[in-house]
């Protein structure tokens, strides 16, 4: 779907702001970049959007990104936005799928990314 327009928020908990960034990089080649990146700041939750067109990257993701511990990633955007993220990092990340809150304008999808 070249050209489509896809937002996307994130929340990241759990992990390091190096777990964070790595499951941010992940999804730029599919949504473009991320307004900000997680800082060393101590923080213990992420909030991150993406606000591009999907023909932003060349879509190709790199699998076997690992993580120093667990991370839950709560998904917010249209329903194409969630499927390809989810996509996205389940082929790049151990995923465990958590609950959803579906919508016709917007979704809400739980993951838990294993190192």
């Amino acid at each position: 779907m070249s050209g489509t327009h896809l937002d996307l928020t994130l929340t990241l908990t759990g992990g390091t702001a190096a777990d964070a960034r790595a499951v941010v990089h992940t999804l730029e080649p599919v949504f473009g970049s991320a307004d900000t990146l997680p800082g060393d700041d101590g923080a213990t939750v992420y909030t991150v959007s993406f606000d591009g067109d999907a023909s932003a990257g060349d879509g190709q993701t790199s699998a076997g990104s690992t993580l120093s511990s667990s991370v839950t990633v709560t998904l917010q955007g249209s329903p194409e936005a969630v499927r390809r993220a989810d996509e996205t990092l389940s082929a790049a990340f151990n995923v465990k799928e958590g609950g959803t809150a579906p919508g016709d304008q917007e979704q809400e999808r739980e993951l838990h990314l294993e190192p």
